[in-house]
């Protein structure tokens, strides 16, 4: 049971690949399916490993990288799909590579660095999901859902611009008490 929240990620990271092809063929409702499948795995893997004491230092770092190029891939391939706005894309993936690179950084700079998904982020992952299944199953031929794309692709927008900046801000205080603590010396 231990391995199992591993393999579950393991497998949402396998998942990508097929989930590119799918989308590049132009299979709308096996990509849903694939991506839906994605997030059941995701829920799983975090649930298992909770309600186990299985949780590990491998699957706190693969857990993240699954969703993000999970996301990320979804992404690109919409917007090279038109199906989403090329600008919604590129601030979507801008913010994730502002969040890694800062991560890396952080960690370059003060050693070990403990992440904690703020709300708006949570809140953010939430809608990007949420943008991604409707503009699928609209894709797949429930045109009902194109109503909401536009107000929900301006709710992505919203969310992953503070998400970022809060992040950076978040980051940008241990930075500024080391220069402090330096001018004290």
């Amino acid at each position: 049971m231990i391995y199992l929240p591993n393999l579950l990620t393991l497998a949402r990271i396998a998942m990508v690949p097929f989930l590119i092809v799918l989308l590049q063929d132009g299979e709308y409702l096996m990509s849903l399916i694939v991506f839906l499948v994605a997030g059941i795995t995701d829920g799983l893997d975090g649930y298992i490993a909770k309600r186990y004491d299985a949780e590990s230092e491998l699957g706190a770092i693969l857990d993240p990288l699954a969703d993000k190029a999970l996301l990320v891939s979804s992404y690109i391939m919409l917007s090279i799909l038109e199906l989403i706005p090329f600008w919604l894309m590129v601030v979507v993936v801008f913010r994730d590579v502002i969040i890694v690179c800062g991560y890396l950084i952080m960690v370059l700079f003060f050693g070990s660095v403990e992440m904690h998904p703020l709300k708006i982020s949570k809140l953010n992952t939430v809608l990007q999901i949420v943008l991604i299944v409707i503009v699928l199953a609209a894709a797949a031929g429930a045109s009902s859902l194109l109503g909401v794309l536009g107000v929900l692709s301006y709710a992505v927008l919203v969310s992953s611009v503070l998400s970022g900046a809060a992040y950076v801000y978040i980051w940008s205080i241990p930075a500024t008490k080391s220069d402090s603590q330096k001018e004290l010396d």
